[in-house]
């Protein structure tokens, strides 16, 4: 090697050791993680949650009735306590640790102002004995003690005031939005339904005005992400998806730049048979071509009411 061939081999390799490498800035908020963890009650060890199997089989957990496997959770959308989401921004895959998550950042001090005495015929009979959960006036608790007509009910969360530890493994950073889809269901219905994203061609009617002001209608074909879900079972009866779908689904189209989402309702053979007058009679359609057919009918509340109204005065 000559010695103008040294002097530029050692002139590059300076220029690349001044050169600053590229770090990995680790997790930001809106990623997608694939999450292992557990957690326990901080004062007695007590596991609440987890996604193994093998630590939920020695805290005698039922492991039949729930699957364990981690979970995909959105960084940013409330999936887990805001301590241990302030833990894992900057983490990177393969990461573990354990977070200390206070009472007041988990489900909140207990306060005793919530343990209220109610008439027990508020209660169902079968649901009269110390421990049962009950609902009243849209309020969830569990009743301490009956004593005659009445009965004493705590609505504080079962675990107000604990402590807690969240033990965790960041596993993998999540980049198929499917994957993301039946992750972000997963964590609002405790069970993730088989989901698709489809591109779709539809037309779509814009107006504007010519060069004389004419009104003109211009139609141009757009293309739309779709999200299907196809509804189990256990996801129609879910409370929550219930009676929050619609947030549900406003939720999954802003973080996963979709444009609508369909849920699709699958009744498998069963040589069931006629059960016309099951559902008001509405049988012979699907799930799809009603809510299709609501979203094509032009209602008015008001006029309704006032139509009602006009009924109930001409008696």
């Amino acid at each position: 090697m000559s010695d103008q061939e040294q002097a530029d081999a050692a002139e590059s390799a300076e220029e690349a050791d001044a050169e600053p490498e590229t770090e990995d800035a680790g997790l930001a908020d809106g990623d997608f993680v694939r999450l292992a963890y557990t957690i326990r009650t901080a004062d007695d060890g007590d596991v609440i949650d987890t996604t193994d199997e093998a630590v939920a089989e020695e805290a005698e957990i039922d492991t039949e009735e729930y699957e364990f496997e981690p979970r995909i959770v959105a960084l940013g959308a409330g999936h887990v306590f805001p301590s241990v989401e302030e833990e894992l921004i900057g983490k990177s895959v393969g990461d573990k640790g354990t977070v200390d998550v206070p009472a007041d950042d988990a489900f909140g001090e207990y306060d005793p102002d919530e343990v209220e005495t109610v008439k027990a015929d508020k209660i169902p009979e079968d649901s009269r004995y110390p421990g049962a959960q009950v609902q009243i006036d849209n309020r969830q608790g569990h009743l301490e003690t009956i004593i005659g007509g009445r009965a004493r009910v705590d609505f504080n969360h079962p675990l107000a005031g604990e402590d807690l530890e969240y033990e965790y493994e960041v596993l993998e950073v999540i980049e198929d939005r499917e994957q993301k889809a039946a992750g972000m269901l997963g964590m609002y219905l405790q069970d993730a339904p088989e989901v698709r994203i489809e591109t779709v061609v539809e037309e779509e009617e814009s107006v504007t005005e010519d060069d004389d002001g004419e009104e003109v209608v211009e139609t141009e074909e757009v293309e739309k992400d779709v999200l299907y879900v196809t509804a189990t079972q256990a996801m129609q009866m879910n409370q929550q998806w219930m009676f929050q779908k619609q947030q549900i689904a406003q939720d999954l189209m802003g973080r996963l730049d979709l444009d609508r989402v369909v849920v699709e309702e699958v009744i498998e053979g069963g040589g069931m048979g006629g059960l016309g007058g099951m559902m008001g009679g509405m049988g012979g359609g699907g799930a799809g071509d009603i809510e299709e057919a609501l979203e094509d009918i032009d209602v008015d509340a008001d006029e309704i009411a006032d139509e009602l109204d006009d009924e109930l005065d001409e008696e």
